[in-house]
């Protein structure tokens, strides 16, 4: 596993400018970027392995069977440069490299199970992270190629995102951890996690999840620092850990706001 995670990105063309301003402002932003590669420890091992009982409508198209022969790190990566060509700028590349190296470790485990919330989460990084690229086609394009060359459904992720989100704007910090005892359906995915989550089925905690949470409290304008508590108990969820990553993937933007300013001001001169 450790030989996996050492494996390097192929170089993807960058211009000179942008290698001049990798020496100060892209170290800075990969070695901040260690506390968010999702350890291996945290992303393929800390995750619950039991037989599942149940199943989710929207789980099902981005689910990996015991009988696919997954493919390697250095597969998955070539895939994303076949459906993504073009020259991505380094300041952006950095952090999807190493993106694209962990999702992969966590996409083929044998009993990895796709969440809404992990997609909720992985679509907030992505597009903070991507925030102020010079093309939304190509941003776009980008989120398109890094999906597909999981084999997984970008447009599932985006769907599911864009539902939990919709349905979080109409919540308040009560109603948000309420959802057990309510129908519907983004309340029955909640409930389904919370019973994967409990040991009754598989469960893949992850930072993705963690940023998806905060994103519901985020939209529910649910500000209270009880709310995440309990919304992290009736999930079934530990709290701890979720409070942990979150100061990582909020250190992780704000080290990504410096690098972005220095290439600004470098361009700008």
């Amino acid at each position: 596993m450790a030989s996996l995670t050492s494996v390097a990105f192929t170089s993807i063309g960058q211009t000179s400018c942008q290698r001049k301003v990798n020496v100060s402002s892209t170290r800075s932003l990969v070695s901040n970027f260690e506390g968010f590669r999702f350890r291996t420890s945290l992303f393929c091992h800390c995750v619950r392995f039991r037989a599942s009982s149940s199943s989710s409508r929207m789980i099902i198209q981005c689910m990996s069977t015991a009988t696919d022969v997954p493919p390697t790190v250095a597969e998955t990566k070539m895939n994303f440069l076949k459906l993504y060509k073009r020259p991505i700028p380094s300041i952006y590349n950095t952090v999807l490299q190493e993106l694209i190296v962990q999702q992969h470790l966590m996409r083929y485990k044998r009993t990895y199970q796709y969440d809404p919330v992990f997609a909720l989460g992985f679509v907030t990084v992505y597009d903070r992270l991507m925030e102020g690229y010079p093309s939304e086609e190509d941003r776009e394009a980008i989120f398109q190629a890094y999906i597909t060359a999981l084999k997984e459904d970008p447009e599932q992720y985006r769907i599911d995102a864009q539902k939990l989100e919709e349905w979080a704007r109409g919540q308040t910090a009560s109603s948000l951890v309420e959802f057990p005892s309510k129908e519907g359906e983004v309340e029955g995915l909640l409930k389904d996690i919370a019973e994967r989550a409990s040991g009754k089925g598989n469960f893949s905690y992850s930072r993705f999840f963690a940023v998806g949470l905060f994103r519901l409290l985020e939209l529910a304008n649910a500000t209270e620092p009880t709310v995440l508590e309990k919304l992290c108990a009736v999930l079934n969820v530990n709290k701890r850990s979720v409070d942990r990553d979150l100061d990582v993937y909020r250190n992780l933007l704000s080290k990504l706001l410096q690098a972005k300013e220095l290439l600004k001001e470098y361009v700008d001169r």
